[in-house]
């Protein structure tokens, strides 16, 4: 249903200061999952002054932090989270499969490379 003249009405400043956000509130939510060590330090009620903790942190600390390990979180998020959202509003939306797969394709390659980028600069 999308014409024209519809979408010339769209004011495209909002729509991307809104993606941006968006974007920004992703980038957050990837990076508590990629990061183990933020649920760690949680683990321990917040202080790092726990022996333990430092122990830990020190035996273990930077093992997962890689491009590869942020990845396949990014993409196990997607089969996870996004597949089965975009695909329950697809089905109510009677969308198919292919319109399925082609955003679900999209937002898997947004989170491996989202996920393993902040996994690895983090």
């Amino acid at each position: 249903g999308m014409t024209e003249e519809k979408a010339k009405e769209t004011n495209m400043a909002v729509m991307l200061i809104v993606s941006y956000i968006f974007s920004v509130l992703l980038a957050f939510a990837v990076s508590q999952i990629v990061n183990h060590q933020s649920g760690l330090f949680s683990l321990f009620g917040g202080v790092d002054t726990d022996p333990l903790f430092k122990e830990v942190m020190e035996a273990k600390g930077t093992a997962f932090r890689t491009f590869k390990h942020g990845a396949f979180h990014g993409l196990i998020t997607s089969i996870a989270i996004v597949l089965p959202i975009l695909g329950t509003n697809a089905m109510f939306e009677q969308k198919g499969w292919k319109y399925i797969w082609i955003n679900v394709g999209y937002w898997a390659i947004t989170l491996i490379l989202m996920g393993g980028l902040i996994c690895a600069w983090i």
